[in-house]
């Protein structure tokens, strides 16, 4: 609703944005009863003068024609008031003024997936199955489109046709990392590309600990698949446990450093998640009863390359008991297609899809 002035509650945010108002501000406005006028309200809680009034200024005009620029690119601005505005984020403490979106967002069970960007192969093979599995329950996805875990969570949901939404520290001009491009239209396509910076925002450090707050605020499950003792994905745990959500860690090797973190949380008492159910028991989700098969009669042999193991193209003749020559003619057509990735050391490592239907990343899988 306009103000005195005959401003749109949705500018006034976004003028609050543009002049730079902090954490506090935003609280301060998540606690007003309704989005009617704003700036008049906060101004009556003792926000400063000088932050309403450049914030009316930018909201009159810069604003306007910003939300011009983005709308131009695809991207529109979404505030709480918004019915398409998710609705786990409204009840979060430090909800942001407002989210430039570009896509879909759908009502649907939420789980955020996080961990290192530099995840070891078996921690990218983690989040890409975990990132199929959920998709395929019709549960949006969510991480930050970052290297590592984030891009490989993106990845495996797109792979199963389903919905991801991934959460930017930058501006929505700006894609980062920029090899992440393609991934990004990929995103926008199927789900959602979200940020809560104007354009023009880089890249800067302090942005991704803001940012991890709305990937644990979006969702109502957040997965630590890799972390070191101190990460960006422990620390968007650590906001999911303070939001009152589910925190679940993917045990890993206690020789890797990047097991730290999630076999941390486990001591402290965070759930194991051995098996994309666990997940799934908690936020819900819709797993077609009667799934076609995932692998088809000629790739029978990543039946015998179990998830998280790398093993020889003579080692996978031996178990699935067929000549070496027809092995590695299925893998040099599974390389290609994206499904296997041959190691330096000559290894054949599982990129998606699972064996016998079923996925167990540590111990034994939950039924």
């Amino acid at each position: 609703m306009p103000d005195h002035d005959g401003i749109p509650a949705a500018r006034q945010r976004l003028g609050l944005l543009l002049a730079g108002a902090g954490p506090r501000v935003r609280r301060q406005l998540a606690s007003l009863d309704g989005d009617v006028a704003p700036l008049d309200r906060l101004a009556r809680r003792g926000v400063p003068e000088v932050v309403i009034r450049a914030a009316r200024r930018l909201a009159r005009q810069e604003a306007a024609d910003l939300l011009d620029v983005v709308g131009g690119a695809g991207w529109r601005w979404l505030v709480p008031e918004d019915g398409e505005f998710p609705a786990l984020l409204r009840t979060v403490s430090d909800p942001p003024f407002g989210l430039f979106v570009k896509g879909t967002l759908r009502h649907r069970p939420v789980v955020a997936v996080v961990g290192s960007r530099a995840a070891t192969p078996y921690g990218r093979q983690v989040a890409r199955l975990l990132g199929e599995e959920l998709a395929r329950a019709r549960v949006v996805v969510v991480s930050g489109m970052a290297r590592g875990v984030d891009g490989a969570v993106h990845e495996g949901a797109l792979s199963a046709n389903g919905e991801t939404w991934a959460v930017w520290g930058t501006g929505p001009d700006r894609i980062y990392p920029p090899e992440h491009g393609e991934l990004a239209s990929a995103i926008a396509r199927v789900g959602a590309l979200l940020t809560e910076y104007p354009p023009g925002t880089p890249p800067r450090r302090h942005h991704f600990p803001q940012r991890n707050r709305l990937i644990a605020g979006l969702a109502g499950a957040t997965v630590v698949v890799e972390a070191a003792a101190r990460s960006g994905a422990l620390g968007t745990a650590r906001i999911a446990l303070d939001e009152g959500r589910d925190v679940l860690a993917v045990p890993g090797s206690i020789l890797s450093e990047r097991s730290v973190g999630p076999n941390t949380l486990l001591r402290l008492g965070a759930q194991p998640l051995l098996n994309p159910s666990d997940v799934l028991e908690i936020v819900g989700g819709d797993v077609p009863r009667n799934a076609p098969p995932r692998e088809d009669g000629r790739d029978g042999v990543l039946a015998h390359l179990p998830a998280g193991e790398a093993l020889t193209s003579d080692e996978l003749a031996a178990a699935a008991s067929v000549p070496v020559a027809e092995v590695l003619a299925t893998l040099l057509r599974m390389e290609v297609e994206g499904r296997v990735q041959r190691q330096a050391d000559g290894r054949y490592l599982r990129v998606g899809g699972m064996a016998g239907g079923a996925v167990q990343f540590a111990g034994k899988g939950s039924a």
